[in-house]
């Protein structure tokens, strides 16, 4: 991804297509359009033959069997709940059941299974927004052929969009032949940028807990620390003296009060807090694990402590005694906190009644459950995994070049014990990261998702300076050992290192890419690419290579298995590049991968139907050319509410809510197509039409059955059918 200033994207403080609100509220339409339609199609449960519905209940949330009745339309207003993601909808229903079809209607979007597949059944619907829709099936016996016939008017107009009077279509859909699609195709992109990891996917609760954010040099900023008490009762400041050779700065505590005497400690203690990143989240009854490093010229008494965002209430706290003889040197101490309370906007606290000098270095603090024990936020990795991504693209981006080299992403600085790891501030998206979150955490969060890991490193290349490539090779040689404590034996250099922390075997990567959108800069192409390529085929001859440069248009004149494609553009322009790849080249060569791509600018805001709708388009389109493009991933993936650096992005949280923008949910209808069958689809239009459509078969892992799935999108509205 780009550094921001490289491009101006506006930005709109509410879009006027949009009133969404994070998780525990209502979402209303037209954003909630696309999340509703994932809500109601899980609450919908195709029966057996003979058309049966179940629907779930709004009243109480269970299933009912209304009686079919062949023929009969009926229009019921519900009320729906997402309990996954705790989301509320409102939604009206046109049904129509048959002997052969069932159909959930929702606003201008309908849904619809064909139960028994064998025999031949028709179902026209109109209803509501001027749209027409008629579907027949029929199975002779030499395969199976669908017929879609579409007609629409013109709706929706705040989009501003026109749309074609009366337009009308028909979709042919051969099912009896098709070709496979990669089972790679649709991924993911994580890019630390929008405080994604810190403060975000990884579970870490203190912000700066290393007190490196400030800098190298003493006295330092230690932002966001700040004391409690006032300058009489206690001096705070930083030096240089951690037991970390590679995090030497550590916070000073000078307590000036005593619990007793004439300078007396307030009667809740004097010290320092940390508000975490905008507030920590503690909940109820769950257990916090605190690891600190502590040392002290004479005893201590310190209490740990979670409260609310002003020092009250208290949530939960322990205290930390030790005489002087134990703590004169640097000494880890660890405590287990349960909360008693909730409170989304708490801070951790570390205070003393004692006088002295105090030395506190490395304070963490994280949440005992955290998804598989990995040190993950769970509910963000669970949007994750409802997803089913097929690879794993990190950590950038731009967060790898860095404006300047000298802050670049560089992968041995981000392994090892999480205390010796000095952090960095990324200077593209300007914070600082104490990189928790590492090389090794991204390629176990890949091994969890059991998904492909694609690792992009850095070639010696920023945005601001490069590495002649007369003496690249240190940065060559950084990226095999990069390769060896990923794929090593447990006795190799790096591959030690690897099982150590406690992953002997090793990990599925085979896929690399060379730096991130820097084609075209003289030492890219010049002599760097054509080193780093052969000496990485030398070493492991299996890993896939993945080209900055565009080879969709004409032939790369570089070796490569894959070459990179961004776009980020107006809702117009990606709903028209769905046929971008229709002329790419088939020859052999290099693969298409699509790593980067999102509606951005006016037309997408801070998440909107509209990009949405124009994302599912190019996807369509990228499903149909999917012999040459092998792989496709949204970007960027998380934004922290509290701190956009782009917009859009597919989920938005803060410490304690989440939801998916529409361009998440898009995601959701193509979670099936990796692996599937892409079935052959011909649209006939009596005139120039926008539609683009697609269909694929796919076998579900749950029932070991076998379904079609049909995606049908113009300008205005999609349509998914199973």
């Amino acid at each position: 991804m780009e550094a921001a200033p490289k491009r101006v994207l506006p930005c709109r403080s509410q879009d006027t297509h949009q009133s969404q609100r994070l998780r525990g509220h209502e979402v209303r339409e037209p954003t909630s359009y696309l999340s509703m339609l994932g809500a109601i199609r899980r609450l919908a449960i195709a029966g057996p033959a003979g058309g049966q519905i179940f629907k779930r209940s709004p009243e109480k949330g269970v299933a009912s069997n209304p009686k079919p009745e062949n023929g009969i339309r009926s229009y019921v207003k519900a009320k729906a709940k997402d309990k996954k993601h705790n989301a509320n909808f409102s939604c009206s229903f046109c049904l129509t059941t048959g002997p052969a079809y069932t159909h959930f209607f929702v606003d201008s979007v309908c849904l619809w299974l064909f139960v028994n597949r064998g025999i031949s059944g028709r179902a026209e619907i109109e209803c509501g927004r001027g749209v027409t829709m008629r579907v027949c099936k029929e199975a002779p016996s030499s395969g199976l052929l669908l017929f879609l016939f579409i007609g629409l008017s013109s709706v929706w107009q705040c989009f501003a969009l026109d749309v074609e009077a009366n337009q009308t279509a028909l979709l042919l859909v051969n099912a009896s032949t098709g070709r496979p699609i990669p089972e790679t195709l649709f991924g993911i992109f994580f890019e630390e940028i929008n405080h994604a990891g810190a403060g975000g996917l990884w579970a870490e609760l203190v912000s700066n807990r290393g007190f490196e954010a400030g800098g190298p040099n003493t006295p330092s900023n230690i932002d966001p620390w700040l004391i409690i008490g006032d300058e009489s009762f206690l001096v705070v400041s930083t030096d240089r003296s951690s037991c970390f050779e590679r995090n030497k700065v550590a916070l000073r505590m000078d307590v000036l009060c005593d619990s007793q005497g004439d300078n007396t400690c307030p009667a809740g203690g004097v010290g320092v807090y940390n508000p975490g990143f905008w507030g920590m989240n503690i909940e109820e009854g769950k257990t916090y694990k605190v690891v600190l490093y502590v040392r002290s010229s004479g005893s201590i008494n310190v209490s740990v402590s979670l409260t609310g965002s002003s020092g009250t209430p208290t949530l939960a706290a322990a205290n930390i005694i030790a005489s002087a003889p134990d703590i004169s040197n640097w000494t880890k101490m660890e405590v287990l906190l349960q909360a008693k309370e909730s409170n989304t906007n708490s801070r951790l606290q570390l205070t003393t009644t004692n006088k002295g000098v105090i030395w506190f270095d490395q304070v963490s603090a994280m949440p005992l459950a955290t998804y598989k024990g990995h040190g993950f936020r769970t509910e963000l990795i669970e949007m994750l995994e409802d997803i089913k991504p097929q690879f794993l693209r990190f950590p950038g981006g731009c967060f790898v070049e860095g404006d300047w080299l000298r802050n670049a992403f560089r992968w041995k600085e981000t392994v090892g014990p999480w205390e010796e790891r000095p952090g960095h501030f990324g200077d593209v998206w300007k914070y600082w990261t104490d990189d928790g979150l590492g090389y090794f955490e991204f390629l176990l969060l890949a091994e969890d998702l059991k998904t492909r890991p694609i690792w992009v490193f850095n070639n010696g290349i920023s945005l601001n300076d490069q590495v002649d490539s007369s003496v690249v090779w240190p940065f060559i040689q950084e990226a095999l050992d990069g390769i060896e404590f990923a794929r090593g034996d447990p006795n190799s250099t790096w591959g030690s290192l690897r099982a150590q922390m406690g992953h002997p075997e090793p990990f599925d990567l085979r896929y690399v890419a060379i730096g991130n959108e820097e084609c075209g800069l003289k030492n890219y192409l010049g002599w760097s690419y054509l080193k780093f390529h052969s000496a990485i085929k030398s070493a492991y001859p299996d890993i896939k290579m993945i080209s900055n440069c565009d080879g969709s248009s004409q032939p790369l004149d570089h070796p490569a298995d894959f070459y990179d494609f961004h776009v980020y553009t107006s809702a117009k322009n990606l709903f028209s590049m769905a046929h971008k790849f229709d002329t790419t080249s088939r020859a052999a060569g290099p693969k298409a991968f699509v790593s980067e791509y999102a509606v951005t600018g006016n037309d997408a805001g801070t998440g909107s139907l509209l990009a949405g709708l124009a994302e599912a388009g190019f996807l369509i389109g990228l499903e149909k050319n999917s012999d040459i493009v092998e792989m496709a991933s949204y970007a960027p993936l998380f934004v922290n509410s509290n701190d956009r650096r782009w917009n859009p992005d597919a989920i938005v949280f803060d410490s304690s809510r989440l939801y998916g923008t529409p361009s998440y949910w898009v995601q959701r209808f193509f979670t099936e197509s990796s692996g599937a069958t892409l079935l052959d689809t011909t649209i006939q239009a009596s005139s120039d039409s926008s539609l683009l459509a697609s269909a694929i078969t796919w076998t579900n892992s749950e029932d070991k059955k076998s379904y079609i799935r049909i995606k049908v999108c113009d300008r205005v509205q999609c349509v998914d059918f199973v």
